[in-house]
């Protein structure tokens, strides 16, 4: 009899869990599709070996490529500073793989540099030829990644707010609770189901401190986007390898020989420039540092001028201007 309770009881238990789950499922599928159709593409699609890189193109001129961070998309771009830029370059802002609305890589295989590869082929599909390429915090390692992978291609970079070198310490509590199998089975599928909208906000509005988020930024962004669980999954692999990825890469930047303007932040609470901009700066023979008083980790939205004028800077140097 006892035997049998127990059976019972495991499963009565199992049929919970199996209802909790399905639950998770229907609520997460609402909430993305509620996502999508609010923030829909904005630009168009490039196919690399079968996956879509979603792209928005405008201006004329000489080419330059803006690749976002983490958790992000390319409409952090298109909320202002793609506008300031647009007069005088053609401007193609990039989804990363996985994030936006550009498809994943596969598991295990999403480093700044397979990443970078396959934005290398898309914007290559598009005719880019010679880039200045403006990467924002993970986009900066991807932007890294680009010109070691492939010297002769981008005629300068731009680091904004770069996370380009191994940190000390260990991420995030929701870094390390999502890492893996289990993480992705379990975690990713309440967050994406259960996280309130209000504290997504927050989060948003923590990125930006010490300034707050320009009127409009998260009625724009879609921040809804990011914790769909495909994407956020592919957003919390990203991050959660990215250190042993600037472990390799970090070595290799005094071999770079193009023209390289860092910006950062001082206020950066996010990416320090202490442990990420300086010490990048010292490695790449004749990278040009410029700290932002004040400005924390979103340069691009606190003051685009001065992210205009690091772009001028980098064009100039590399004889596009």
């Amino acid at each position: 009899m006892r035997l049998s309770a127990s059976l019972a009881l495991l499963a009565m238990a199992a049929a919970l869990l199996a209802g909790c789950a399905a639950w998770i499922g229907v609520r997460a599928g609402a909430r993305e599709e509620a996502a999508a159709a609010a923030f829909p593409p904005i630009g168009g699609f490039v196919e690399v070996d079968g996956r879509q890189v979603h792209v928005h193109v405008s201006g004329e001129g000489p080419d330059l490529v803006l690749i976002h961070g983490a958790s992000g998309n390319l409409r952090d771009f298109t909320f202002d500073l793609v506008g300031r830029l647009e007069g005088n370059w053609r401007v193609i802002a990039v989804d990363r793989p996985g994030l936006g609305w550009s498809d994943p890589l596969a598991a295990g295989g999403e480093s700044p540099a397979a990443q970078a590869e396959v934005l290398r082929a898309a914007v290559a599909r598009l005719g880019v030829r010679r880039p200045v390429i403006l990467g924002h915090s993970y986009g900066g390692a991807v932007a890294l990644a680009w010109a070691l992978q492939a010297p002769a291609e981008p005629a300068a970079l731009v680091v904004l707010s770069g996370a380009t070198m191994p940190w000390p310490g260990e991420l995030g509590l929701l870094y390390r609770l999502a890492d893996g199998w289990l993480g992705e089975t379990a975690v990713v599928p309440v967050v994406s189901a259960l996280a309130p909208v209000d504290r997504v906000e927050t989060l948003v509005a923590r990125t930006f401190a010490p300034q707050r988020p320009p009127a409009g930024y998260g009625a724009y962004i879609g921040a809804g986007l990011a914790v769909r669980r495909a994407t956020l999954a592919a957003n919390l692999r990203q991050v959660n390898a990215l250190k042993a990825h600037l472990e390799a890469m970090a070595p290799l930047y005094p071999g770079l020989a193009l023209p390289v303007e860092i910006l950062h932040g001082e206020e950066d609470a996010v990416v320090g420039a202490a442990l990420h901009a300086e010490p990048l700066a010292q490695l790449i023979p004749g990278a040009r540092l410029t700290l932002l008083p004040g400005i924390g980790h979103m340069p691009h939205h606190a003051d685009p001028q001065a992210v205009v004028a690091a772009v001028g800077r980098a064009a100039a140097r590399a004889g596009l201007r």
